[in-house]
């Protein structure tokens, strides 16, 4: 869980405070914050599931 809360956190740290210019988030601009919102809860989704697929079989 903390490999998922260091990912996670780090995007999030990325698209809030050191991405000041927008070269590396500029294409969700014109997004709502509705979007941006559930784009980040499906990433949290997707990468939730990858490492707990990956990590199944030392569970």
């Amino acid at each position: 869980m903390l490999a998922i809360v260091i990912i996670v956190g780090a995007v999030v740290i990325d698209f809030l405070w050191l991405d000041r210019d927008r070269k590396r988030w500029g294409w969700m601009k014109s997004w709502s914050t509705f979007h941006k919102v559930l784009f980040f809860a499906g990433f949290f989704v997707v990468s939730t599931c990858i490492y707990l697929g990956l990590s199944a079989g030392f569970i």
